[in-house]
């Protein structure tokens, strides 16, 4: 690899042919592609009662996807060093996302909770773009202040001090979901960035504790986090949405019940479009159908996660941690989603990603997904030197 090509300027890049990979973003286009027709199926009868437009959400989810694909597309040519760079201009602009949404009159309340901004012909759900804002600040602090990290306390505390100030304004909208997430990741990339175990151990503890006490604080939360234990306890309660949802999921049995002829989405199951739309995709494709969605994000994983130690291995440490975190945010986020659908995690209104309902989320996920291929990209085109350098050395021997 030579430092040229890293920072070979912007026009030059543009020049170069884009070296996409087919794996990666085939697995992409099958979730969004089924996702597609998922959130068709689930949001139906939902968007004809509310709207009497059946396509109604299927509609601005595709509008949705054509904003994140234009988006994606233009991120897909800045290089990987521009986004180094930017680094605390993200966090900035993170801290201030959170901030602004808290103004009164500013936020908009849905349901109890000041998640959303209103921008142009969408509600932007803040915690998306904030908390790519700060998966891209914290990569580029690991590279900055990787030995600090390896081997002092304040090298750890300072970036995670900064994200508890993150986690404490998602928490005031509240959005206890999205700060679990945050903070997961950021756990994460710290520790392949090679923080000591004993940092790594006290702070996470700490972070277990005060998401408990808060937990503990509030009634609600606690009826939110102990409910899904035994949730026919109070069905028609606090109970409901995970009842109506696994009796969903056991409608499926092996095969399911057909595309369409979910149950369970006719006004039974609270959020089948959002949160719940994995429970309607169980209940029409069953067990199999199940396990192969669930592959199909298993298999992205470990295409992003091989992506990031090919990146290591070539010494682009940036990129490496910030597909780590990028990898870790979409896993830890689809696990929840699915795991409060079984029942097997208290319910944090987590959208499951590509799949559900949720504009800003998948916007997010587009960008993120065309900043994993422009790492394929760098890593692709610094390679081909090399190659060709190590050709000659074997056609003279």
């Amino acid at each position: 690899m030579t430092t040229q090509s890293v920072t070979m300027p912007f026009p030059a890049r543009m020049k170069t042919e884009l070296q996409i990979d087919p794996v990666l973003l085939g697995l992409v286009l099958a979730l969004l592609m089924g996702g597609f027709v998922i959130l068709a199926s689930a949001s139906i009868s939902i968007s004809d009662n509310a709207t009497h437009n059946p396509f109604f959400y299927i509609q601005r989810q595709l509008l949705a996807a054509a904003i994140g694909g234009a988006a994606g597309f233009v991120c897909l040519f800045v290089p990987m060093q521009v986004w180094r760079s930017l680094g605390p201009v993200m966090l900035l602009l993170g801290l201030l996302l959170l901030l602004v949404v808290l103004i009164p009159g500013v936020g908009r309340e849905v349901n109890g909770s000041t998640r959303w901004v209103r921008i142009g012909i969408m509600n932007l759900q803040v915690s998306e773009p904030a908390r790519l804002c700060f998966i891209l600040y914290l990569a580029g602090y690991l590279v900055r202040r990787n030995k600090s990290v390896r081997e002092e306390f304040t090298g750890f505390l300072r970036p995670m001090i900064v994200l508890s100030v993150a986690c404490v304004l998602l928490l005031a909208e509240p959005d206890f979901g999205a700060t679990v997430v945050l903070l997961a990741t950021a756990l994460v990339m710290m520790f392949v960035a090679g923080a000591r175990i004993r940092d790594f151990l006290v702070f996470f503890t700490a972070a277990i504790l005060v998401l408990a006490a808060l937990a503990v604080a509030s009634p609600y939360r606690m009826q939110r986090l102990t409910g899904f234990l035994d949730p026919w306890a109070d069905p028609f309660n606090s109970g409901f949405q995970l009842t109506q949802s696994l009796i969903a999921i056991g409608r499926g049995e092996w095969f399911g019940v057909g595309l369409g002829d979910s149950v369970q989405k006719l006004f039974y199951l609270p959020e089948a479009h959002t949160d719940f739309v994995f429970a309607v995709y169980a209940e029409e494709f069953g067990l199999v159908g199940s396990l192969l969605l669930i592959a199909i994000f298993l298999a992205l994983l470990w295409r992003v996660f091989k992506l990031a130690m090919r990146a290591a291995d070539a010494e682009r440490f940036f990129d490496a941690y910030l597909a780590i975190g990028l990898g870790t945010w979409l896993g830890i986020q689809a696990f929840i989603n699915i795991g409060v659908n079984m029942g097997l995690l208290p319910t944090k209104g987590l959208t499951l990603p590509l799949i559900s309902y949720g504009r800003s989320s998948l916007i997010i996920t587009m960008i993120c997904v065309a900043l994993l291929l422009r790492i394929h990209h760098e890593l692709a085109v610094d390679a081909k030197p090399v190659n060709r350098k190590r050709g000659k050395k074997g056609g003279k021997s």
